[in-house]
């Protein structure tokens, strides 16, 4: 059996993706700042007849808690072999260039990069222990550079300063440590799940946690042939799935 850490797991987005996973035959650990609202999900699991799942106490921001993850996790598997980086912020408004606290700054980028680090780092070490480790950053095509460079964009007006240049950060940290661990069996990517209804956006998205959380899983299952150290985002390029940073 694979097992699988997905954080921010309780609702939305995370949660969809934990249940596909568990749906696969993977053991999933949600990781949930809040134990009862992760508990609570873990119910409607089990109620869907999930019994490979099980919730871990995470909060991505606090190292105690990553490390406490690490730990509890270490005492039930000496291996693991997904990680998703779900969980993160948008960091409220104001969001322009001018006007953006530093504090909204701080906060965002500790959820959005510092989290992923942690994680990444802590975990590190069972992951290695996979023959097929895999790594998801769940990013946004709204960090990609090229694309908001570029007038045509049809998000090229939404210019949140503190969540886009959080997620441009994101998406470089993906490329080097794709690159640090490029002669491994590690598979390493950036994937945008699209503008999705959530609470995360107040419901505003378009697109179905269904779909989202599919895109997600698919470079989570990737075979060894797969890719590594790119950005996807299907909602952009129904194609190939690949935009450009």
């Amino acid at each position: 059996m694979k097992f699988a850490l997905v954080t921010g797991a309780n609702k939305g987005i995370g949660f969809e993706v934990a249940q596909q996973l568990a749906q696969e035959g993977i053991y999933v650990y949600l990781g949930c700042r809040n134990p009862e609202s992760g508990a609570g999900a873990v119910d409607k699991l089990k109620a869907k007849g999930l019994n490979n799942i099980a919730v871990i106490q995470l909060d991505i921001t606090d190292d105690a808690s990553v490390i406490k993850a690490r730990k509890e996790i270490g005492k039930k598997t000496n291996v693991l072999d997904i990680l998703i980086n779900n969980a993160g912020m948008y960091g409220g408004y104001p969001q322009t260039a001018l006007d953006a606290t530093i504090d909204q700054f701080k906060a965002t980028y500790d959820a959005n990069v510092y989290g992923a680090v942690r994680v990444v780092q802590a975990f590190i070490d069972l992951l290695r222990n996979s023959p097929a480790p895999r790594i998801v950053n769940v990013s946004s095509s709204q960090g990609s550079i090229t694309l908001h460079s570029d007038p045509t964009y049809k998000y090229y007006d939404y210019k949140g300063v503190v969540y886009l240049s959080s997620k441009s950060a994101l998406n470089m940290y993906t490329v080097v440590l794709a690159y640090e661990l490029k002669n491994t069996g590690f598979k390493v990517n950036a994937v945008c799940p699209g503008y999705t209804k959530t609470d995360f956006n107040g419901h505003r998205g378009t697109g179905t946690v269904k779909a989202a959380g599919k895109r997600i899983v698919k470079y989570a299952l990737i075979e060894d042939d797969g890719p590594t150290g790119k950005f996807f985002s299907e909602e952009n390029n129904p194609e190939t799935g690949e935009i450009s940073w």
